[in-house]
């Protein structure tokens, strides 16, 4: 006899992040999809605005409805991810949790501790600072427990969980010093989002490779904030961003000052991280020498993860790479959803 799946609503679900949801969801065998929305596509088949999805039984059938509150909790969906702007998420959250809903937010809404640092550098008032206390932050491997019993989840960003892999566990054993860190980070034009803009088009990002959003990125404001809870202080860092010319996939590079004796401190990163990290499927570390290559984590929910010494400058430089659309937003979410619902954390995630 099958098991009962998961009746599941995705809001917001034209974009990139939706369609990657969307792909995993199908295929995923503890989900019911009962809810598809977006504004744009409403009235139209799922399959014909993602041919790719065609022949997928769970969505036989299933067509995009207008993000209509009463129609997403008639269909009896118990959790709903939502796939929207920041500012926009929190206004499906609030009463799809007073309905007993659980949510699964993938904007900025509800990463942050602070009300007053949301507003700092997204430039707009909170819209509902009450659960910023409730959220948990979505990243499993710092958060599983927390994640399991929550009602809402506030997804990573995908720049974040490349800088937070490395070196949440080098900050918690004091490994690296939390000042003077520096990163350096390249992303796909899918993280840019679906949207008409010159500087997105193909003449524009094709055979280039450019910086912005340098100082102050948005996402430096949860990378700092988790980063100073690992450290039990404030920490502060410099961050790069980078558009790179393929479709998805985050490469970064981490450049930090050990603190203690060089001559053994690849084995107290290899001891942190396993000591981290051991029970995580989806962290693979490459250990010393190693230089993560989004080529082998695209389309997957894994994050690799390997370091370098450079003793002649005395720094220690951090390596990841992940899919900005993957582990960076849809499959880690799904990650998250697993935990909530009991499954094991790999359910529907081991895409190689």
């Amino acid at each position: 006899m099958e098991a009962k799946r998961i009746k599941t609503a995705v809001i917001g679900a034209s974009g990139y992040t939706g369609q990657e949801l969307l792909r995993l969801l199908a295929m995923h065998p503890a989900v019911e999809l009962v809810a598809v929305t977006s504004r744009q596509e409403a009235g139209r088949a799922l399959v014909s605005v993602f041919p790719r999805l065609g022949g997928a039984p769970s969505v036989a059938g299933l067509s995009f409805i207008d993000p209509d509150l009463d129609a997403v909790v008639a269909t009896g969906a118990s959790v709903a991810f939502l796939a929207l702007p920041h500012g926009v998420a929190s206004e499906f959250a609030i009463p799809l949790l007073e309905r007993g809903v659980r949510v699964i937010d993938l904007s900025a809404d509800f990463r942050l501790r602070s009300a007053a640092v949301y507003e700092e550098f997204y430039g707009q008032v909170h819209p509902a600072p009450a659960l910023l206390d409730e959220a948990v932050y979505g990243l499993p491997e710092f958060y599983r427990d927390e994640i399991a019993a929550a009602k809402l989840v506030a997804s990573p960003g995908c720049y974040p969980t490349s800088v937070l892999v490395p070196l949440v566990p080098l900050l918690k054993k004091g490994i690296v010093k939390p000042h003077g860190i520096a990163v350096s980070s390249l992303s796909g034009v899918s993280g840019a989002g679906k949207k008409a803009e010159v500087s997105l088009l193909f003449a524009e990002v094709n055979e280039s490779l450019r910086a912005y959003g340098a100082p102050k990125h948005r996402h430096l404001s949860e990378i700092e904030q988790e980063l100073s809870f690992a450290a039990g202080r404030g920490v502060t860092i410099s961050f790069v961003p980078h558009l790179m010319p393929v479709n998805a996939g985050i490469v970064t590079t981490i450049f930090c000052e050990p603190d203690g004796d060089l001559s053994d401190l690849s084995g107290r990163i290899a001891v942190a991280m396993e000591e981290c990290y051991g029970e995580s499927p989806f962290v693979r570390i490459l250990g010393e020498g190693g230089f993560a290559d989004t080529k082998n984590v695209v389309r997957t929910n894994f994050v690799d993860v390997g370091w370098v010494i450079d003793k002649r400058a005395g720094r220690l430089i951090l390596s990841s790479a992940e899919d900005n659309l993957g582990k960076g937003a849809g499959s880690q979410a799904i990650q998250s959803f697993n935990l909530m619902n009991g499954l094991p954390e790999t359910c529907g995630l081991l895409n190689f």
